[in-house]
């Protein structure tokens, strides 16, 4: 069975307070849609769609240029903001032809959402295909609600609770409230079900808007059975400003270090260590407190870096001594010993065995 995502990058993000277009804010050394399409890897997705709007050209220039082969990226855009629902309908005219007897998979995700992991995408399809589901659903439960779609479930015969609907908060009644299952905004579709769903949605609501979360209720009044697969909120939590950004970071670095202890890397304090998901590191490298690791830095076996060191798209050959030290764009050779206190600026290199020395700048080539 087929697989094709869309991924909804269109938002403004006004809650951010900046001129970058949200879904380009950075988390550990990507944009936040990055780690969303990232997150598609294991699916061998036939596309992703990417509905751009907000930064139209800015958003579908970086993706472009960064996102993996395998992901078969393509962008469209929502020209005018009327809501999540016209969002997808806009993603799903990027599709090829028009076959109401495809039933592939069709995802849709927020651009927001840097931390799924891939093992829960997975889940989700694999529960979604299994039981032949109209929809199935990502939730999570949360002990405070408030501004969420609440998940309303209705008992059956068989003593399971069978999703019924998607509630906003501000449509939803004083019992609806009490609800603490609240949707992610992360579903999986039929292709055949979807499109004449989307296209049968009204803005009769409160903030006059298509709500994608509508498709949900229709589908189960005609009958579909429509799935539901728990998260962690730690994981399905959308970032809409800079603090709930710095958490999401601060979240992933800590995935990030712990899997590096895991796989041959020693940290003498991991809350101090910081490294991009885009550096690779070679075993028994030892990192000390203040060291940063950005953008495509590589550092061979047996290296030493640190304490207070940042190195920035930088190749560190093995068993090198790298403290106190910064560099960008640098090239260090095998079994050197770098700093304290040098300067590697763009372009430089040391050569392998060489001892820099304090206080070193390395000429650029």
């Amino acid at each position: 069975m087929s697989v094709s995502a869309i991924v909804l990058a269109a938002g403004e993000g006004t809650r951010m307070r900046s001129t970058r277009p949200k879904p380009l804010h950075m988390i550990c050394g990507r944009g936040m849609v990055m780690h969303v399409i990232h997150a598609l890897e294991s699916l061998d997705v036939d596309r992703t769609v990417v509905v751009v709007g907000h930064g139209a050209e800015r958003v579908t220039k970086k993706v472009h240029e960064q996102a993996p082969n395998w992901a078969n990226v393509s962008f469209v855009e929502q020209r005018v903001q009327r809501g999540t629902g016209d969002a997808a309908l806009v993603g799903l005219s990027a599709f090829p032809g028009d076959d109401l007897d495809d039933e592939s998979t069709v995802l849709i995700l927020p651009g927001d959402t840097p931390l799924l992991r891939p093992d829960t995408i997975d889940e989700l399809v694999a529960t979604h295909v299994a039981n032949g589901y109209a929809a199935t659903l990502l939730t999570s439960v949360m002990e405070d609600p408030t501004g969420y779609g609440r998940v309303i479930r209705a008992a059956t015969k068989k003593g399971d609770a069978r999703v019924m609907r998607i509630v906003e908060q501000r449509d939803a009644s004083t019992e609806e409230l009490a609800v603490v299952e609240v949707n992610t905004s992360i579903y999986a579709f039929r292709r055949d079900l979807l499109g004449p769903a989307l296209r049968r949605l009204s803005p009769d609501n409160s903030q006059g808007e298509y709500y994608l979360t509508d498709v949900i209720g229709a589908l189960a009044g005609m009958g579909h059975r429509i799935g539901a697969v728990q998260a962690p909120l730690a994981e399905t939590a959308g970032v809409n400003d800079r603090w709930q950004l710095a958490l999401a970071e601060r979240e992933l670095r800590a995935r990030t270090n712990r899997h590096w202890l895991l796989n041959g890397v020693t940290m003498l304090d991991p809350r101090q260590t910081f490294i991009d998901v885009t550096v690779q590191l070679g075993r028994d490298v030892t990192l000390y407190p203040g060291t940063i690791l950005q953008g495509r830095t590589v550092v061979g076996h047996g290296c030493e870096i640190g304490p207070d060191t940042r190195l920035i798209d930088s190749v560190v050959g093995i068993d090198c001594i790298v403290e106190n030290s910064v560099g960008r764009d640098a090239e260090i050779g095998s079994g050197a010993h770098v700093g304290p206190y040098a300067h590697l600026p763009s372009g430089s290199s040391v050569a392998s065995g060489q001892n820099t020395g304090a206080f070193y700048t390395a000429p650029v080539e």
